[in-house]
């Protein structure tokens, strides 16, 4: 076993594998970038680096500088975590050529697997059923059409690098096909550096399982049972779990046999993931994910073992101690993605000062985070936080352990999913283990959601001024006060005596589009003097890697567009004037408009 490993990574990724490697007593060696310079995870690394002065998005790509922090520190292996370089051969192959370790699969196998395209003929090869799709990357619509033609629509378009839902947009009708192109191409490009897509027929209620895989280099290969991944947001998951519900034996078996025979046709090693698309009793390969998966800790809870761990001793050349019959899964454990997501406004991603962290805890319950009170979340990164997983005896017992735990979650500061949470572990589709891929954002109402909205800009404190503990016949309640400042209650009189005495009324406040979240423009779709309606999309904003179309919000002419693609915006800050064509002419940008 080599004593020092890099891990290349961020957030509570590299704390899960800096825990893991301090558990294997091997030194340990950090990285980041300006913007985690206070990053709380670093504390638990014996060293760590900073990468440099590229933007904070790209600081984690720079390989160069990655491996230079591995010659000066001594590092004999480097574990990429997941996302940024995990899945990149040629980091892979640097690695190795600098004489270290590489904690992943052989280069050659990243390569095979990680373009959908060669992917798919591997599985092919495999003896693994295929969803309908092409074969060769295209950024021509024409080819789409024909495509559709043959299939119908609906049809996705997908990033042939990658993966996570980025570089995916589902294509309804004609006349979509173009906009979900060139959006899937620059997702792809932002994610993951190329921008080919490919083309497949999307499946209408499926279901998304995946096959957990371990193998050594001695020519052990063994699946780890599946996971079930259906409840999702943008074609991105949001709850995990271990094993699947309702799935039958003979389709359990069989998906774990493919999982195998693919892996072993492309001679992985290490830990990776088969992703299946299963319906009506059929499953589909979809694509492998060669490394450590987000919503690996199911797996590790039903079957008790570690795969950060096996995949050091795999990099060191350990053979696994354990065949496929050794493999039990007992239990149920259910994975909830706490994300800093609004989810009141379609999961937008929303980074901020985290001002109150205050996890769940107690018997069954696991807590994956790269975060504490005080840290400010950047919107250079993914939207994830943190990891909720609750363990079980059986999946019910799984189910309430978890909803246990979502009470107790103190998230405070930005907007999370945990309110999501809690009205999906209780929802009646879920409880019965009937959720699909459309469920979400199809299927529910997630109105029914209301978590507390923080206050306006300049309203008052996001926080309470004063809490209390008071008794109401004999029973304990707490309550918060908060108290705006002198210049909010003067703002609001002025308001007041604004609108009570006809002034403007419905003036700028109607007529500005303003931003919903911080982010960088990566299209603006209009011009100035262009009539658009209340839904017509305006510009795209790219924020914690994911693209925001951006909507006019009323009828009326575009009169003044205040932002041009490339430029970062603000939460609040001004994006478009869109005013009645005959109304009066009013400019946000006068300094002296308290409502703008």
């Amino acid at each position: 076993m080599f004593e020092a490993v890099l891990v290349a990574n961020r957030g509570e990724i590299a704390l899960r594998v800096l825990r893991g490697c301090k558990e294997l007593g091997l030194h340990t060696i950090a990285v980041y970038s300006e913007a985690d310079r206070d990053a709380p995870w670093l504390n638990l690394a014996d060293e760590a680096h900073l990468l440099g002065p590229a933007a904070p998005a790209e600081s984690y790509l720079h390989s160069e500088r990655l491996l230079a922090v591995a010659a000066s520190s001594g590092a004999q292996a480097v574990h990429p975590g997941y996302g940024f370089l995990s899945e990149n051969a040629d980091f892979a192959r640097a690695v190795t050529d600098a004489g270290l370790a590489w904690v992943g699969p052989p280069p050659d196998a990243i390569v095979a697997m990680g373009d959908k395209l060669s992917a798919r003929a591997a599985a092919q090869a495999a003896g693994c059923p295929l969803v309908p799709g092409t074969l060769e990357p295209t950024q021509d619509p024409q080819v789409v059409r024909a495509f559709a033609a043959e299939h119908g629509y609906p049809v996705a378009i997908k990033a042939a690098f990658g993966g996570g839902g980025r570089g995916l947009k589902v294509v309804r009708e004609d006349g979509g096909l173009q906009e979900a192109l060139e959006g899937a191409q620059r997702e792809a490009v932002a994610s993951f550096g190329r921008g080919e897509v490919y083309v497949e027929r999307y499946l209408t209620r499926p279901r998304h399982i995946e096959i957990q895989v371990l193998a050594d280099s001695h020519g052990t290969c063994v699946s780890l049972g599946e996971r079930d991944c259906s409840s999702q947001r943008r074609h991105q998951k949001l709850i995990e779990e271990a094993p699947a519900p309702g799935l039958d034996p003979a389709s359990r078996q069989a998906m774990g046999d493919a999982a195998v025979r693919v892996s072993q046709q492309v001679g992985y090693t290490g830990a990776g993931t088969c992703e299946f698309l299963y319906e009506d009793g059929d499953f589909f390969f979809l694509e492998m994910n060669t490394r450590l998966q987000v919503e690996h800790p199911v797996t590790e809870l039903v079957t008790g073992i570690d795969l950060v761990h096996w995949q050091l001793r795999i990099a060191a050349g350990e053979p696994l101690t354990f065949g496929q019959d050794d493999v039990t899964l007992r239990g149920h454990a259910i994975e909830a993605r706490i994300n800093a997501e609004d989810v009141g406004a379609n999961f937008a991603p929303s980074p901020g000062r985290i001002t109150a962290w205050r996890p769940p805890a107690g018997p069954g319950v696991r807590v994956d985070a790269g975060v504490e009170a005080g840290w400010n979340v950047p919107g250079a990164y993914d939207s994830l936080l943190a990891k909720l997983i609750a363990y079980g005896a059986d999946r019910e017992e799984a189910r309430r352990k978890l909803a246990r735990a979502l009470d107790e979650f103190v998230i405070e500061g930005v907007p999370t999913t945990i309110d999501f949470h809690r009205f999906a572990v209780q929802h009646p589709d879920f409880v019965a283990g009937r959720v699909s891929t459309v469920t979400v954002e199809r299927e529910w109402d997630l109105s029914a959601i209301t978590p507390a909205a923080p206050p306006e800009p300049g309203e008052g404190p996001a926080a309470p001024s004063r809490s209390f503990t008071v008794e109401v016949d004999g029973k304990r309640l707490r309550v918060a006060l908060f108290e705006p400042d002198s210049s909010t209650v003067a703002r609001r009189a002025r308001r007041a005596a604004r609108a009570g005495g006809g002034g403007r009324g419905s003036g700028p406040a109607t007529e500005l589009l303003v931003a919903p979240m911080q982010g960088t423009i990566v299209k603006t779709a209009v011009n100035e003097g262009d009539r658009v309606g209340a839904g017509d999309l305006v510009l795209v904003l790219e924020a914690m890697k994911m693209e925001n179309h951006i909507s006019a919000h009323r009828d009326g002419v575009v009169t003044t567009l205040h932002v041009e693609a490339g430029q970062v915006v603000n939460s609040g800050d001004a994006l478009a004037t869109i005013e009645d064509p005959g109304g009066e002419h009013h400019d946000p940008r006068d300094t002296d408009n308290d409502d703008a």
